[in-house]
């Protein structure tokens, strides 16, 4: 008797010359079987070869989806392909696959093994469906990474001439160059701001969110812009939780009996979020940004560190800039969540100091709330563009026409 088939997984390891694929399925006994596997160039004609054989192996009436490992960019062209004839396709992070192959028991390690264990976790799991990016929100990436690129130049260099002014002996041909490089990095790190802020501002959509994340005082427009891009416009965040490990933020807790460990995050996420929330999470307890800087304080209180007080700053900067995206609304300082009332109102208590506001001549508490209205910065360029916006932006309309868009691109 022929056991009925449930769903068919292609596993495709990427690498930058070639395409190892493995069909799998999965029928009624859950078992997992190998129907074919072939190896194609990474090159149009090579995917177009690879597209005729999975029609011609993928007959039977089952669903199909298509897993793949995030490989650079190498991964790129054959996903968007395969996403333009309407195929289902999960791209997973590499340290997911590998512990999965890990838990199968394999001990060797080839392309054509990896193949076939992504083939077998995509027949055995129902894993997140990649959604292509946005042509703006996939520019913001590029010109985003481009930056922080740029800005590492242009310490190195400083650093340079730091120990060139500090050496025995100067030579001045080299002070000269690096200067003039200096410059040139300079220049162009000026001319990518440009460009990320011609990108938001030709796209009414993006322009009209972040005017709403930008109403965070202390939060730029760069921050906002790389956080965007790395996150697809949090196209495939559901729950905060799930926001919090992709950037890295959650927690890690190692205890075993009456041992216990240090407890840290775990920083396996994308690194470029939490780099560019640094100065951010700074500003918003400088500035004086509710419920920041009483989350700030307490945690201090409580006998953290400094550092690992911004850091959990930055995690919840990240949560708020989510939640502004989601809702599409700006930042209101006194809608304070009740988790944090507490750390207000015994912020408010404290004796005020010499840069403190009175309500009156007898009164020395610190009125938070009315301190950061008085010290609300003026409108940005992005909160007067996004004033000046003839009809509020349909967002389903806006994802309707950027899939055609880039369908037809």
């Amino acid at each position: 008797m022929k056991k009925k088939i449930l769903k068919f997984s292609l596993g495709i390891d990427v690498s930058m010359d070639k395409l190892d694929c493995n069909l799998s399925y999965i029928n009624e006994l859950q078992e997992v079987k190998t129907k074919s596997g072939r190896t194609f160039n990474n090159t149009p004609a090579g995917i177009r070869n690879l597209i005729v054989w999975l029609k011609r192996q993928w007959k039977e009436d089952a669903p199909l989806v298509v897993v793949m490992e995030a490989t650079g960019v190498y991964h790129e062209n054959i996903a968007y392909i395969l996403d333009n004839i309407q195929l289902n396709i999960a791209v997973v992070l590499p340290n997911k696959s590998k512990k999965y192959m890990e838990s199968l028991g394999y001990k060797s390690k080839n392309d054509t093994i990896d193949a076939r264990g992504l083939a077998r976790m995509g027949a055995e799991r129902s894993l997140p469906l990649w959604q292509r990016p946005s042509k703006s929100i996939y520019m913001l990436r590029s010109l985003c990474r481009e930056h922080a690129s740029l800005q590492d130049d242009m310490t190195e260099i400083r650093n340079q001439i730091h120990a060139l002014n500090h050496a025995y002996m100067k030579d001045d041909r080299c002070y000269k160059r690096l200067e003039a490089k200096l410059k040139f990095i300079q220049k162009q790190e000026k001319i990518n701001k440009k460009d990320i802020e011609e990108v938001i501002k030709k796209d009414k959509y993006l322009l009209a969110k972040v005017a709403n994340i930008i109403s965070i005082k202390g939060v730029g427009i760069i921050s906002i812009a790389t956080v965007i891009g790395e996150t697809n416009g949090f196209a495939q965040v559901e729950k905060q939780g799930q926001l919090v490990s992709y950037a890295g933020y959650d927690v890690v807790e190692k205890q075993s009996g009456k041992r216990h460990g240090k407890t840290r995050i775990s920083k396996k996420g994308n690194s470029h979020i939490r780099r560019v929330l640094h100065f951010p999470a700074l500003n918003v307890v400088r500035y004086g940004v509710e419920p920041f800087v009483s989350f700030h304080q307490r945690l201090i209180d409580n006998g953290k560190l400094k550092m690992q007080a911004y850091t959990a700053v930055q995690k919840k900067l990240l949560v708020l800039m989510w939640t502004l995206w989601k809702k599409n609304e700006k930042f209101n300082p006194k809608h304070i969540n009740p988790y944090f009332k507490k750390d207000i109102e015994t912020q408010e208590s404290q004796p005020s100091g010499g840069n403190t506001l009175k309500e009156n001549s007898t009164s020395t508490e610190v009125n938070v709330l009315h301190k950061i209205d008085s010290s609300k910065p003026e409108p940005s360029f992005f909160e007067n563009k996004v004033n000046e916006l003839p009809i509020e932006v349909d967002e389903k309309e806006y994802i309707k026409e950027v899939h055609c868009d880039c369908e037809s691109s």
